[in-house]
């Protein structure tokens, strides 16, 4: 059925109250097309999770990251997709000039604005986690088609 686990990160760049979004519109049979979600992709051989941050972040915004927070893992299970650990990191710190992505749109958007947004529904959880939250956190999402069937954080926090 699927292969092993895919390792990637998930990074949110924030800015005066807003964060900096990819609307995935420009990859065919892209699992998260039409979705607005961070900035990040699959590591490379030996890459730390912080390694493949940067390193996603240069190449899809052309920015660079000074200070990434690595904020949490989250485990994603899926009847279509396998199974994915996303590392997440926040960053609020960074410089460059944003360049022209070639899976979507980047965008400044007002946190609360993107909840609005076409996204997973396990995403608003972390999201939530990500604004509410201090501590590194663990949850597991699990998803039949696009459904979320169930979500927990390692901690037994409420979701």
């Amino acid at each position: 059925m699927m292969n092993g686990p895919r390792l990637t990160t998930l990074c949110y760049l924030e800015k005066d109250g807003r964060y900096l979004i990819l609307h995935r519109t420009k990859k065919a049979h892209d699992e998260n097309g039409d979705k607005w979600i961070g900035v990040g992709g699959k590591f490379e051989y030996g890459e730390s999770p912080e390694e493949c941050a940067l390193r996603e972040v240069k190449e899809e915004t052309g920015l660079t990251m000074r200070a990434p927070r690595f904020r949490g893992i989250v485990t994603f299970v899926s009847d279509e997709w396998g199974v994915e650990y996303m590392h997440l990191f926040t960053c609020t710190d960074f410089t460059g000039e944003l360049i022209t992505c070639d899976e979507g749109d980047l965008v400044w958007l007002p946190k609360q604005e993107l909840l609005t947004k076409k996204m997973w529904a396990g995403d608003r959880i972390f999201l939530k986690a990500l604004d509410e939250r201090r501590d590194f956190f663990s949850l597991k999402l699990v998803y039949r088609g696009e459904e979320l069937v169930a979500a927990s954080f390692g901690d037994g926090q409420p979701t």
